[in-house]
């Protein structure tokens, strides 16, 4: 599915969300000062947990506003100046990417955001700042595929996987996200070659998210799979013991983009455009930027903290010995669209 169409989708369910009153109630903009009006596409008891620590510790009661991140940008962009949004908080630099690209987000000049976020990791002109990172990687059947043959982005299209690779559909942003910076790094022609080779290397048509993936490779279905780290890490670490079990014999690649370190991503917010209450929403996302929070998130959620100087904490840790490729996470969005026609052409689905 094209962007455009799940935009229009978006705007649609938009209108019904409205009609309906799901989604969280919006005060009106004239909110008093004491309230920030959160649009989150991230539904964790983990963020719960924290949005109640920053009420204690500054007395703002914080507004949850929930939908995917499509569904809340279409929102804001029907509300328009009139949107009560204070803060907008999704998964994945594209997504940002496109609430900035239909101007939904002001620029923020926070010393603390800046000092806690890495350049890379946020957006040149603080429309946005990454709070926490998740590897895009490889899980694989240890019993059928060594490391060494899975050490590069390269080789999850090589000829050694023909009919061996899971992987979910080319409208998941993450997906779309890599491919922009597969481009960003190697060019469309290579990356073209490689989107063929993913197709000709699929065991089965895209489905299901990336825990599907992983539980698909410990059936048998495929030897590898394209994940993010935080959905094996949780499933290592759960309540489910059949997912538990599952990671006993799959694992965890980490392969490298030019021998740079492996594909980072992030969840990561930034201030709307139109704002009420804009003091209260710096000061909530600079709160989240925090190593308490990026700490509380790794913890319960197993993404990495954004920050180099908070080290992950148990269970993330023993999946965080990895170099994270440099590159600036504010391009893949822009590739968005070439990444789509790329994949679109190569017949992924």
């Amino acid at each position: 599915m094209h962007m455009r169409t799940n935009l229009i989708t978006a705007l649609a369910f938009a209108t019904l969300l409205a009609a309906c009153g799901q989604g969280g109630s919006a005060p009106a903009a004239g909110a008093a000062a004491s309230v920030v009006n959160l649009y989150t596409a991230r539904h964790y008891d983990t963020d719960t947990a924290l949005y109640e620590r920053f009420t204690e510790q500054t007395g703002i009661r914080v507004n949850v506003i929930e939908g995917n991140a499509d569904q809340l940008i279409a929102r804001m962009t029907s509300e328009g100046d009139a949107s009560p949004a204070d803060l907008f908080v999704t998964a994945d630099a594209g997504a940002l990417w496109r609430a900035q690209n239909a101007g939904l987000l002001q620029s923020t000049t926070s010393q603390a955001l800046n000092a806690a976020i890495p350049a890379n990791l946020r957006d040149p002109e603080g429309r946005w700042f990454g709070l926490n990172r998740r590897a895009r990687i490889i899980a694989y059947d240890t019993t059928r595929v060594q490391p060494a043959e899975i050490d590069t982005y390269e080789e999850i299209a090589s000829p050694r996987f023909r009919g061996r690779l899971c992987v979910r559909s080319a409208d998941s942003v993450y997906n779309l996200s890599l491919v922009g910076a597969l481009i960003e790094a190697w060019g469309p022609e290579k990356t073209a070659e490689w989107t063929r080779g993913v197709v000709a290397n699929m065991a089965r048509p895209p489905e299901g998210g990336d825990r599907d993936q992983i539980r698909a490779v410990n059936a048998g279905v495929c030897e590898i799979a394209l994940t993010n780290s935080y959905y094996y890490i949780r499933m290592a670490n759960g309540e489910d013991a059949a997912d538990r079990a599952v990671t006993q014999k799959v694992k965890l690649a980490f392969p490298s983009l030019d021998g740079q370190g492996a594909h980072v991503n992030i969840s990561g917010g930034g201030v709307a455009a139109n704002a009420p209450n804009r003091e209260n929403a710096v000061r909530l996302l600079e709160f989240l930027a925090s190593p308490e929070a990026q700490t509380m998130v790794s913890a319960g959620n197993n993404e990495y903290p954004a920050s180099p100087d908070v080290p992950a904490p148990a269970p993330t840790d023993a999946y965080a010995d990895f170099t994270p490729h440099p590159m600036s996470v504010a391009t893949y969005g822009p590739r968005q669209t070439e990444a789509q026609n790329l994949m679109s052409a190569a017949g992924w689905r």
